[in-house]
């Protein structure tokens, strides 16, 4: 049955195997000329794992640019799904080689495939990579999509504490106070206790006091004696000030607690 499957598929059509094939493996390690030599004899390029992993999926995982390149000349299936739902383009984001993203882009693969589980823009998040998320912002990623595990893009890049990404995200336009759970960024900030992703998730309008499904706030994850804890206090405390304008910011001193500053005249 292997050897009539082989022998009989056609490249870009789609076939199924129990294991990894000799394409999977080429793929997998970036052997180019392993990869052209199966290509050349007719190997299919699409063939399927048990659990619906493509070679495509594999170079992409990997960061094997230049196999995901003669898999694509040979047909793959861009948008490919596995067993998870993820296509090649959240494999090479996951991977975080840029230069795989572009060329999955390049052959059509969907910025917005239409998943429920994490999108590209999630897997970037995942793994840190700032020039993954750009690009992904700059050829229209949702920056709202959601995941019923991870929440949005902002959610994940929080509780993986990539400040790069987060910064990206919210200069993009991407929902600070969005919720999962009625859990916000900034309770996943506040349980990570990184007191720069706090500050800059206030500034950026997030809610200190958004309660998530137990009806905890940020501050409540936080150790009462810690930087985080006291950063937020000092939030808390700030917003009960009245400014005659309604400026107020935050600083962090460079040796010190974080201080209430007034940027004007105030009144208690």
């Amino acid at each position: 049955m292997e050897g009539s499957l082989a022998s009989g598929s056609r490249l870009g059509e789609v076939g199924f195997w129990a294991d990894r094939t000799p394409v999977h493996e080429a793929a997998r390690r970036g052997e180019i000329l392993q990869l052209q030599q199966l290509i050349a004899n007719g190997a299919c390029v699409n063939l399927v794992t048990y659990d619906s992993i493509t070679p495509l999926h594999e170079a992409s995982l990997r960061g094997q640019t230049q196999c995901v390149k003669l898999l694509l000349a040979a047909g793959a299936q861009v948008d490919a799904r596995n067993i998870d739902g993820s296509t090649p383009l959240c494999d090479a984001c996951a991977s975080g080689s840029i230069e795989c993203v572009k060329v999955l882009l390049s052959h059509g693969a969907k910025v917005n495939p239409p998943l429920y589980t994490a999108s590209p823009l999630h897997e970037a998040c995942m793994n840190g990579s700032s020039a993954c998320v750009q690009l992904l912002i700059d050829v229209g990623a949702n920056l709202e999509a959601h995941d019923c595990h991870f929440g949005t893009p902002l959610h994940v890049a929080c509780a993986r504490e990539h400040l790069d990404c987060v910064k990206l995200l919210l200069n993009a336009g991407a929902n600070v106070n969005a919720a999962k759970l009625h859990e916000t960024a900034l309770h996943h900030a506040a349980k990570v206790k990184n007191v720069d992703l706090v500050q800059m998730l206030v500034e950026f309008g997030g809610n200190i006091y958004a309660q998530d499904n137990r009806g905890k706030k940020p501050s409540d994850y936080t150790c009462r004696s810690s930087q985080t804890a006291k950063c937020l206090e000092y939030y808390e405390s700030a917003a009960t000030f009245k400014s005659i304008d309604g400026c107020f910011s935050v600083e962090r001193p460079k040796n010190g607690p974080y201080a209430y500053v007034p940027t004007r005249g105030t009144s208690i």
